[in-house]
């Protein structure tokens, strides 16, 4: 329930997003870093992505997963860094609060259908390595849609149950977010209302749709490692290592950040911590996805000498 205290008080319809406000001397070339890293971004993503469409040697469970995660980072990564641009242009930050609901809205479906897409690509290289015989069968056409489209509808449903409950609460206090987006942790904070049911919702929503895929995906990654280890050839065992590193690379460094910025408690001292801690997860991983998990394969190596090619061909 809001303070009596606060009923006087105006509603507040806008916020103040600082973002990089602190650092005036450096804005230009922030926005110049920033603009690099969100064209690089969206080039990587969308080139994998029609990779995977085009090629039909990448029509597998793998590559199917890694086209959706790559659609996925290409909008993950246009609901924060066009903002952020746009803070480092201009002197007005403000964002009114039905733009900052929906940035909100967008950007947590997005994050947590990238942590249940993880956990089922984790699940993929499960069953190709450790169970090799039954892989065509389990991942078949229609389970890999069904587990894909599972990840997205999760996300969006978890992120529209929180972003209803934020629409209801009162804001009346400070406007001032000292952060790059409109993110759960930051509104909570300005809101006039008891915090502790909206922190409950946020930490069970959390356990079942984060806390439980991370889970899942260490559960794998102990037994793919222990099936590695008993191949008696030592290149198969670099083959299959190398196979699966980049996922494991991704997979810690997103879900370290995200438990440090959203399972730790926020204050002071922790809070510019957590901000810069909020660009790993949301503008460096996007960034080299399509590195680490794709441009090193052969098989898209290949797809892309195939398609420069073709494109070659059709100029003359």
């Amino acid at each position: 329930m809001a303070n009596p205290e606060w009923g006087n008080q105006t509603v507040l319809t806008e916020f103040i997003l600082v973002g990089f406000g602190n650092l005036p001397e450096l804005q230009t070339l922030l926005f110049l870093l920033f603009l690099v890293i969100y064209i690089a971004t969206m080039a990587g993503n969308i080139l994998i992505f029609a990779l995977v469409v085009a090629d039909q040697h990448l029509h597998t469970p793998m590559y199917f997963f890694l086209g959706n995660l790559s659609c996925l980072e290409t909008c993950y990564t246009s609901t924060i860094l066009p903002r952020v641009l746009a803070g480092l242009l201009s002197v007005d930050r403000t964002i009114s609060f039905s733009l900052c609901l929906t940035q909100y809205y967008f950007f947590g479906s997005l994050v947590v259908t990238e942590c249940l897409l993880l956990s089922v690509m984790s699940y993929d290289r499960y069953l190709a390595i450790c169970n090799p015989l039954h892989y065509a069968a389990r991942m078949s056409g229609r389970a890999c849609l069904q587990l894909a489209g599972g990840s997205w509808i999760g996300g969006f449903l978890c992120s529209g149950i929180l972003t209803l409950s934020i629409s209801q609460l009162t804001f009346c206090g400070p406007n001032v977010i000292d952060h790059l987006f409109c993110d759960f942790i930051p509104l909570i904070n300005l809101s006039c209302n008891d915090p502790h049911l909206m922190e409950t919702l946020a930490f069970t929503l959390g356990f079942l749709f984060s806390l439980v895929p991370f889970l899942l995906i260490i559960m794998s990654y102990i037994r793919i490692i222990t099936t590695i280890l008993r191949i008696p050839s030592t290149i198969g065992r670099q083959k299959t290592f190398s196979t699966c590193s980049s996922h494991l690379i991704v997979v810690s460094i997103y879900y370290a950040t995200l438990l440090i910025v959203y399972m730790f408690p926020t204050t002071d001292i922790l809070n510019d911590f957590k901000k810069s801690l909020s660009i790993i997860y949301t503008v460096l991983t996007p960034l080299v996805n399509p590195l680490i998990y794709s441009l090193r394969n052969k098989e898209v190596q290949e797809a892309l000498r195939k398609a420069c090619g073709k494109f070659i061909l059709g100029l003359w």
